[in-house]
Parts: structure tokens; C-alpha cells; sequence
């Protein structure tokens, strides 16, 4: 998904949240977005999934449809969009009175797959579940902040969308399940081409996996690096005054 913000505004009383003047998220980018708390970046996040509205400005999203044609819409004012958008930015997503299977299954069903076919996606999810999700007999309610956030992460991703949107995932999850993260999200842009947005605090997995990087600071987007790479890795330290 290709996607061009428009002198995009977004204000909390006196404090600006977000203030991008022109960005363009190339379709098939890794885009990781880093910055310290308040920078901007789950307030960019929401103002793309439409969960809040800007001040001003405007997004605009271009991809390929399921029949092959070539679409296009401003969030704010179509949901067309979201069939190709998968997105878990917090458990506020997850409907935590239900099973995870329960839940996964609801999902496929929004997402126009039948049980059969959600459990044949979910099974190549198994490494990442490590056996803590499925068959467990738990609510979402009830079970550990890193395996909802497992859950939460899994369920963006049944439907293969073309834009996936990923706000802190690499929080609550230990460290073999954060490498199992890394993996998959790698083998699934290789396999789809998909746009991936991820924000992270972890700047070892921003660097190693994004294609590029936006620093964020006052809600402003102050530096693009290219990422994976020595460069950005040194720019980004010296940045947080990190040793």
C-alpha cells in the first residue's frame, strides 16, 4: 500500500501531537518509527486507521483491491481501506471476553474466511504461539500481557493485508518470541510485499528489520534514514545519547 500525508495536524489543547507537512510511505516499505514517549507516533497511528481525527490535513492510501484493480481513499472518509489494513496498536483491539480461538475465528469471519481456513492460517502462526494460545481454555482476559499481545498481533495479520500497522509489538513478549516476531514479519514481506509500519522503543529490531526509519520529535518527522544499516544505527544513538 502506498500511502501520501498532507499537511496532516493533529492538537491536544495546547500540545501538538502531530505536524507533517508531506510523507510519502512507499508501497512495500518497513517503515519503523522511533522517537521518545509523546514524539507523535501511536497519535500518527490512529489518525491513519481513523480511530481519531486530524486538525487539518489529509491521507491518502492507494493498493491493489482483491479483483487485481487499482483503488484508492482517504481514511477519514471511506472504509474501503480497511479490508486490505490489519492493525493491533493496543488490547483495547482485542475483545477479551472471548477464547483466543474464539476471537481468531471471529476475526477470519470479518475478514470473509471460513473456520477451516482461519485454522489453516493460524497454523502457520504456531511457532510464534509457542503453544501458550491455542487450547488453553482462557479468555483473552485472562491470559499473560505478552500472549494477549500475541494474540493481538495474529489476529492483524489472518487477513494478509496489504498494510499492516504495528504499535510497540515487540513489548511484553520475551525475547525467543520476539525473534520468532521478527522472523515472521520478515517471511511475510518477502512472501506479500506488504507496506509495514512498526513503532518500537527497541531500536536493535527497528534497525534490523525496517527498510527505513522516521524519528519522530513534538510530532514532527525530523529524520527518514534508510534502515538496516550501520548509519542509521550511529544516527539514532547519538540521537538518544545512547553508548
Amino acid at each position: 500500500m502506498h500511502i501520501q500525508i498532507s499537511d496532516l495536524v493533529k492538537t491536544f489543547g495546547d500540545k501538538m501531537a502531530v505536524d507533517i507537512p508531506g510523507f510519502t510511505i512507499n508501497s512495500g516499505d518497513i517503515l519503523g518509527l522511533v522517537g521518545n514517549n509523546g514524539a507523535g507516533k501511536t497519535t500518527l497511528f490512529r489518525l491513519m486507521l481513523d480511530l481519531i481525527k486530524a486538525d487539518g490535513g489529509h491521507i491518502a492510501m492507494q493498493w491493489t483491491a482483491a479483483d487485481g484493480t487499482q483503488a484508492e481513499a482517504d481514511p477519514s472518509q471511506s472504509e474501503d481501506w480497511k479490508a486490505a489494513t490489519g492493525a493491533y496498536i493496543d488490547d483495547g483491539f482485542l475483545i477479551d471476553f472471548l477464547t483466543p480461538e474464539e476471537y481468531f475465528h471471529f476475526t477470519g469471519k470479518v475478514n470473509g474466511l471460513t473456520e477451516q481456513e482461519t485454522d489453516e492460517r493460524l497454523a502457520g502462526f504456531a511457532n510464534f504461539m509457542n503453544g501458550e494460545i491455542l487450547g488453553q481454555r482462557k479468555l483473552i482476559r485472562n491470559l499473560s500481557a505478552g500472549n494477549r499481545q500475541k494474540t493481538g498481533i495474529i489476529a492483524a495479520m489472518l487477513n494478509r493485508p496489504s498494510l499492516l500497522v504495528l504499535d510497540e509489538p515487540f513489548n511484553f513478549i520475551d525475547p525467543s518470541s520476539q525473534h520468532h516476531l521478527k522472523q515472521l514479519l520478515a517471511d511475510y514481506h518477502r512472501q506479500t510485499g506488504a507496506t509495514i509500519l512498526i513503532s518500537s522503543h527497541n531500536l536493535a529490531h527497528t534497525v534490523g528489520m525496517s527498510t527505513r526509519i522516521a524519528l519522530l520529535e513534538g510530532g514532527r518527522i525530523i529524520k527518514d534514514l534508510p534502515g538496516a544499516g550501520d548509519n542509521a544505527a550511529k544516527e539514532l544513538e547519538d540521537y538518544f545519547n545512547l553508548q
